[in-house]
């Protein structure tokens, strides 16, 4: 569960310790009149008595949520690794990351109760978007499927529960806040990573850790927002996981594409963009990445019917510089089938642009 997202340390800003000292003084009041007589003390009891309520109240949805989802989170043994996954229907349907499945076919599947092992098998995998189903072989009565949400409806500050099997601690729950949207995020290829570059990715502050992967981001409505797949590394820590920055599939994208496996066994329709191309990455005299090369184009797609060939060297996409095959990815993902987007190029040195109507992966 690798992340080749990056980002700066967060500076601490320390405050002064008589601005302390007067936060603390607000809670009563921060002046120097005399706060200490009977209204003052009875103002302060109604207060604790109210932020007892909030807090009871909140914990009472936690415990809601949690008894309402977890049971429909599973956790999934490929042999090689360990993930999580979410019961999408009666039928015996689960969908995960498509790095948890890897390359398996065949799979044991535990409940989050842990009373029995079950075998499931692959319906179908897609690496694009790092989503795979995979089917009980034998559905257990009573078994219970999540409700899904609304993408539309998730919005930066609400609560969430992460839920899955993260360091092969089966039924863990940890909790944070929905902290951005619409990121484009992109998977390293190593370590059983599928090298995808995802767009319009929930940005949570949820503990994402390695055995997350394919379980449940559930809004205190105990709905699925998405699907934990990654999170975000700093290179100043040596790669390691930075606290706090986890990524998640967004729940509209986990419905079409399963939906899709379920119906036709595979992703009949992408909804991602192409240039129809194959490429690689160049670097210029000072072996900086420069660009990605042309290396062939698909006869009759996107970028053949616009004038390109191989030996082009695309240099930017709209107004997005492209450097590398990632960068490339990343200025696609947010396109659509059938938009025209601007390509500029260089070709014997010289630079062009050409209008390309975008094909599908």
């Amino acid at each position: 569960m690798d992340s080749t997202h990056s980002r700066r340390r967060a500076r601490r800003l320390l405050l002064p310790l008589t601005a302390g000292v007067c936060a603390i003084a607000l809670a009563g009041g921060c002046s120097d009149s005399n706060s200490s007589g009977p209204d003052a003390t009875k103002s302060g009891r109604v207060q604790q008595g109210s932020t007892s309520k909030a807090t009871g109240d909140l914990q009472a949805e936690y415990q809601s949520v949690i008894e309402n989802v977890l049971p429909s989170v599973v956790q999934i043994d490929a042999s090689d690794s360990l993930g999580s996954g979410i019961v999408y229907d009666t039928k015996g349907h689960i969908v995960t990351n498509a790095h948890v499945v890897g390359k398996e076919k065949t799979f044991k599947v535990s409940s989050a109760t842990g009373e029995r092992v079950l075998s499931a098998s692959l319906v179908a995998a897609y690496p694009e978007q790092d989503l795979a189903v995979i089917k009980l072989d034998n559905v257990p009565k009573g078994l219970k499927a999540a409700k899904f949400g609304d993408s539309d409806k998730v919005a930066v500050g609400q609560i969430v529960l992460a839920m899955g099997s993260p360091l092969g601690l089966s039924s863990s729950v940890t909790q944070g806040i929905v902290s951005a949207l619409g990121r484009t995020v992109s998977e390293s290829s190593a370590g059983g990573g599928t090298g995808a570059t995802i767009a319009n990715m929930v940005q949570t502050s949820a503990a994402i850790n390695p055995g997350n992967s394919g379980g449940a981001l559930v809004n205190l409505n105990s709905e699925v927002v998405g699907i934990p797949t990654l999170a975000a590394t700093d290179p100043q820590l040596g790669g390691s996981a930075a606290p706090g920055i986890g990524f998640a599939i967004p729940v509209s994208m986990v419905k079409t594409v399963a939906d899709q496996i379920i119906k036709s066994g595979k992703v009949t329709d992408s909804g991602r963009a192409a240039l129809d191309i194959t490429g690689r990455t160049v670097v210029d005299n000072s072996y900086k990445p420069a660009g990605v090369a042309l290396v062939s184009v698909s006869k009759g797609g996107a970028a053949e019917k616009a004038g390109l060939r191989a030996g082009d060297i695309i240099t930017k996409i709209g107004d997005t510089p492209v450097t590398t095959i990632t960068s490339l990815s990343e200025a696609l993902a947010s396109d659509k089938p059938g938009q025209k987007v601007t390509v500029t190029y260089l070709r014997s040195e010289a630079e062009k642009t050409a209008r390309v109507t975008l094909g599908e992966i």
